[in-house]
């Protein structure tokens, strides 16, 4: 299907997300499909309907930030950082300042609140949230998420911190009162700084080895002196050496 460059400059003057930073052959083939959802012959008259018609730019951002998340996905990465790495931070910190990077729809920074829960009173927990998808931001705000979303959630939280709506499950106010969500392109806007703790998991994958290279290094730039960068489960960084990190628990990176 002809028309890919064009498309893609026409997407990062509408919206500043750069596709080239994508891996192309994954990425040009998603878009196809939504292309061929719509009936349409090429990525010009797809163009067209996404500047002109909301629901389906809506649906472009949605399908091209693949939102597919859980609460306390990896469960044992979670015991680590309940086990190991909030005890650790705490020692140095009472207020420990923290980032989850590509939240999607909340699922993780609303896990970090409950996890950290353990140790500190809710009023003293603090989350900063980001994602490019708005839509996704939207749905992390309103908080409402399937049976199957919550499989991995402490029956003890359950009860506590979500009121069930049907077959769905609320998450209260007192949680996402702890929680700041703010739109951000990862691959473009400048990183903020001084956090003890920066969750990016499972996003990292979709970007080409030079986005990567370049997102460690200002994840590592962002993080205080004695902090950790947690990854996702497919994302092990290759020589974190490089990035000076230094390898700490599997899947956690630990900055001096």
């Amino acid at each position: 299907m002809e028309g890919y460059e064009k498309f893609k400059e026409r997407v990062f003057s509408k919206t500043k997300l750069d596709l080239s930073l994508y891996k192309e052959r994954q990425m040009k083939r998603r878009i196809e499909s939504l292309i061929t959802r719509h009936g349409l012959k090429d990525f010009d008259s797809y163009f067209n309907l996404i500047d002109t018609n909301k629901d389906a730019f809506d649906e472009f951002i949605n399908y091209l930030t693949i939102n597919v998340s859980e609460f306390y996905r990896n469960p044992t990465q979670w015991d680590v950082l309940r086990e190991d790495i909030f005890p650790t931070l705490l020692k140095k910190t009472k207020h420990p300042k923290i980032w989850s990077a590509a939240c999607s729809t909340g699922e993780e920074p609303y896990s970090l609140v409950m996890c950290l829960s353990e140790f500190l009173p809710l009023k003293d927990i603090k989350i900063l949230a980001v994602d490019f998808d708005s839509e996704a931001l939207n749905k992390a705000k309103v908080g409402v998420y399937s049976d199957k979303s919550i499989k991995n959630v402490p029956e003890a939280y359950v009860k506590k911190y979500f009121e069930p709506i049907g077959k769905s499950f609320k998450i209260k106010d007192e949680i996402k009162a702890c929680v700041e969500f703010k739109k951000m392109n990862l691959l473009l806007d400048e990183y903020p700084k001084g956090f003890d703790l920066i969750v990016c998991r499972n996003v990292m994958i979709y970007f080409t080895e030079e986005a990567k290279d370049e997102m460690y290094k200002k994840f590592y730039g962002s993080l205080s002196s004695d902090s950790y960068f947690f990854v996702g489960s497919t994302e092990q960084i290759i020589q974190p050496q490089r990035y000076n990190f230094e390898s700490n628990k599997t899947f956690f990176y630990y900055k001096k």
